[in-house]
């Protein structure tokens, strides 16, 4: 059984970081009911989920992906870009820690995880506002002993590189390609966004199923004409400080 983990949302969330998209007003309640039932629908597909309680002094913490990058052989505690955010890992590292060997990110390295696309022995990794290249450096010197190759990708116009394209299984990507080249994804099929959807990129296969925004109905359709079972989530409050559906846990496959 997977494991999934979870943190609660911030009393401080509204004060999140915000780099691409405008600020909008919170309701935090709102945010917590949705956060609640993105858990509930990861139990659903089979995950034990372990939440961790909220870290009131620090508004972005509920998107746990970024604080680290979860791997069979190991876990790479990241250093996150934003200085807000640093303090983040601590927790994440006692939650983590008995499930996976750590090694961790260090200065005058940065990484977010959301910038981590970890497809197979691939790691595309996405130079950001967040991420740099010593952080992809580091990567490849603790993983090539495991036959890991990670490689920096450029893109734009969005926070992160799972903003841009994730994986929906082993050998299908959903992609914005206005966002991220398709270049370097030559050996796996694309699946693109409905251009009406610019966020439509980030979805979280689960359990033999995708768990994927609402919102996006025009891509829920490709992807389910695709074959893929879609099971979606309203995370519309959360996407006001930019999270998606990989943003909010970290899952530790058996």
């Amino acid at each position: 059984m997977p494991l999934a983990i979870t943190r609660q949302v911030s009393r401080r969330f509204a004060e999140c970081e915000i780099t691409h998209i405008e600020r909008t007003p919170i309701n935090l309640e709102i945010a917590r009911a949705q956060h609640l039932q993105y858990s509930k629908t990861l139990a659903n597909l089979g995950c034990q989920v372990v939440e961790l309680p909220e870290e009131a002094s620090l508004p972005d913490s509920v998107f746990v992906e970024d604080t680290a990058v979860v791997l069979p052989e190991l876990a790479v505690i990241t250093r996150p870009g934003a200085d807000s955010r640093k303090p983040e890992t601590e927790s994440i590292i006692q939650a983590l820690s008995p499930y996976r060997a750590l090694v961790r990110i260090m200065a005058p390295a940065n990484m977010d995880g959301g910038d981590v696309l970890v497809l197979g022995k691939r790691i595309y990794v996405g130079l950001s506002t967040r991420t740099n290249q010593a952080a992809i450096d580091q990567m490849q010197e603790y993983l090539s002993e495991y036959g890991y190759v990670a490689q920096g990708i450029e893109f734009g116009d969005c926070l992160h590189l799972k903003s841009a394209v994730t994986g929906v299984d082993d050998h299908t990507l959903l992609i914005n390609k206005n966002w991220v080249s398709s270049s370097p994804f030559g050996d796996y099929e694309l699946i693109d966004i409905d251009p009406s959807e610019t966020f439509a990129a980030n979805c979280l296969p689960i359990g033999g199923a995708i768990v994927f925004p609402s919102a996006f109905s025009k891509t829920h359709k490709k992807l389910e004409a695709r074959g893929f079972k879609v099971v979606t989530v309203d995370v519309s409050e959360l996407a006001k400080a930019e999270g998606a559906v990989t943003c909010c846990s970290l899952i530790v496959d058996d």
